[in-house]
């Protein structure tokens, strides 16, 4: 898997949801509205995900492996914090 491209969309200062992203891998396939979340002990991502019949929230889209899981997550992590850096030192 090669992700090909990350991007910022939205950034949120208030609550737990931190920014919106998009991913694109293998510059094939376009991932939208993966979340940056402020968890109780970290930050993490959660994948796009739609409300089913019962009420439940089940995800569109998920890696499968643990490695593609930390791959994933690193790099948007990643993108998201010098996105963010170069936001505040732009303002300055």
């Amino acid at each position: 898997m090669n992700i090909s491209d990350i991007r910022i969309r939205k950034v949120l200062q208030d609550g737990r949801l931190k920014a919106v992203v998009s991913m694109t891998v293998d510059n094939a396939i376009a991932v939208h509205d993966i979340k940056i979340v402020q968890g109780d002990e970290r930050v993490f991502v959660a994948m796009p995900s739609r409300r089913d019949e019962s009420g439940m929230f089940r995800d569109i889209i998920h890696p499968i492996s643990p490695e593609a899981r930390g791959e994933i997550e690193d790099r948007i992590i990643n993108a998201y914090e010098k996105y963010v850096s170069a936001q505040q030192s732009d303002s300055l």
